[in-house]
Order: structure tokens, then C-alpha cells, then sequence
């Protein structure tokens, strides 16, 4: 039944999916703080709206998918992993140069669905969720402390096809 999965961008006159994107961060204020400036885009399937990812420009040449999720029944289908492909490569028919993803310490199922897509670890900033949320998170009994970042360089590392 997946091939009646449509991703596009959200619609100026639809609303944000905020329940969608609360999923990936438990955060409203740092939601608030990119969802305007960002593009959005939505998985739909049959009318539904079921996944989501946000791109924002960060530097000359770079943006970042700060923000993937996909309702949590339909998890574990590959729709977030059809979300990553389609985000590297709107980035990379948008122009850019590299597309960096950050995700928790904790999230070792984003983390390896990261990787599988071709991203590679390029830093650790110690401590984000523990400065930046004001509650702790907890992922796979792990204290999510750490922001693990991984890029991913349009000119070498993607072969589309």
C-alpha cells in the first residue's frame, strides 16, 4: 500500500503538524524557533498525513534536516527512510552543497538510518539537550545529552539514480 505515498511541501494555507513534529523534538519553543523559516514537507498517504521533515538554510551552500518524524504506526515501514532520501535530494536539486542532520546520543535507530543514507559523523556538541531543553529525555533507557552531527557532501558522497 506504499506506493500511494506522496511527499510534497506543506501548503501555505495547510496547518503545521505540530503533533507530527513533536515527535522528533519534545521542544515547541525550538519548533517555533525554525518551522517558519525552514521548508516544510509532508508524507501523505491516502489523504493522510503521516510523516514529515524540515530543511533550513544554516550557512552558504548548507542546510540541515532539523526535524523527521513519521506516526508511530507506521513506524519501522521505511517512510522515514524514503523522508531522509527525499530531503538529500531536494537539497540537492535546491543547489546545495552538503546537508547536515543532528540527532541525540540516544537515538540509535536515527542514528543508523542517518548512516545507512550516507551521512557520516562529523561532531559531538556536548551537552546540547541538557543546556537547550529544560527537561531531560531519555531514548532506549540513554540520557539523550549529546547532539551527535553528521553531513552528508552532495558533490562526492550521493549517486542519485
Amino acid at each position: 500500500m506504499m506506493n500511494c505515498l506522496n511527499i510534497r511541501p506543506l501548503l501555505s494555507e495547510e496547518q503545521v503538524p505540530l503533533s507530527l513534529l513533536l515527535l522528533a523534538d519534545p521542544s515547541e519553543k525550538a519548533i517555533e524557533s525554525y518551522i517558519h523559516r525552514g521548508y516544510n514537507f509532508i508524507a501523505d498517504l491516502n489523504g493522510e498525513i503521516i510523516g514529515v521533515y524540515v530543511l533550513i538554510d544554516t550557512r552558504p551552500q548548507t542546510v540541515e534536516l532539523v526535524n523527521v518524524a513519521v506516526v508511530e504506526e507506521k513506524q519501522g515501514h521505511g517512510i522515514g527512510k524514503q523522508l531522509v532520501l527525499h530531503a538529500i535530494e531536494t537539497a540537492n536539486f535546491m543547489g546545495y552543497k552538503t546537508i547536515e542532520i543532528g540527532t541525540g546520543n540516544s537515538s540509535v535507530g536515527q542514528l543508523a538510518l542517518y548512516q545507512k543514507c550516507g551521512f557520516r559523523i562529523v561532531g559531538v556538541d556536548r551537552d546540547f539537550f541538557t543546556i537547550h531543553y529544560d527537561d531531560p529525555i531519555y531514548e532506549n533507557g540513554i540520557q539523550c545529552r549529546d547532539m551527535v552531527r553528521l553531513a552528508l557532501n552532495l558533490l562526492i558522497d550521493v549517486q542519485f539514480f
